[in-house]
């Protein structure tokens, strides 16, 4: 019975030693991405190109709620943004009477090196990329 308990510490240990890791590496790839982020905001100024107002979709249907952010959109289907704060958002919420009336509030999200990666619909694209495609669209951003 001894060697039941021992093992199933070791794997507990293990366990938990493989999460602070996964945690870890998570926190340092959200500081380069929010570098990047920070850049963007800076040159997307020096470039003249203004934040808009930020507006979210309903999950579950085609409805758009205001903000209170601005910001810029970096996929053509305005499904995230930089906002001029330089934090990243993903501009969806559960549909909701109240957010059409009063507008939604939208906190930031961890932004990734990797925009997409584990959505499971196959859409992946580096952040650094998307940044480049955005200021390279200059005001004629759709």
């Amino acid at each position: 019975m001894d060697d039941n308990r021992a093992w199933t510490e070791r794997r507990k240990q293990a366990v938990a030693g493989h999460a602070a890791a996964l945690s870890a590496d998570r926190e340092a790839e959200a500081e380069r991405a929010a570098a990047l982020l920070a850049d963007f905001v800076r040159e997307a100024s020096a470039r003249g190109l203004t934040p808009g107002p930020l507006r979210v979709r309903a999950v579950d249907r085609n409805a758009t709620y205001r903000t209170r952010l601005r910001g810029w959109y970096l996929k053509r289907n305005r499904s995230v943004a930089v906002g001029e704060d330089g934090r990243y958002y993903v501009l969806s919420v559960p549909a909701s009477l109240r957010a059409r009336l009063t507008g939604a509030e939208i906190a930031p999200s961890l932004p990734r090196l990797v925009v997409g990666a584990g959505g499971g619909d196959g859409e992946t694209i580096p952040l650094a990329q998307l940044l480049t495609r955005r200021l390279d669209a200059g005001v004629t951003w759709p």
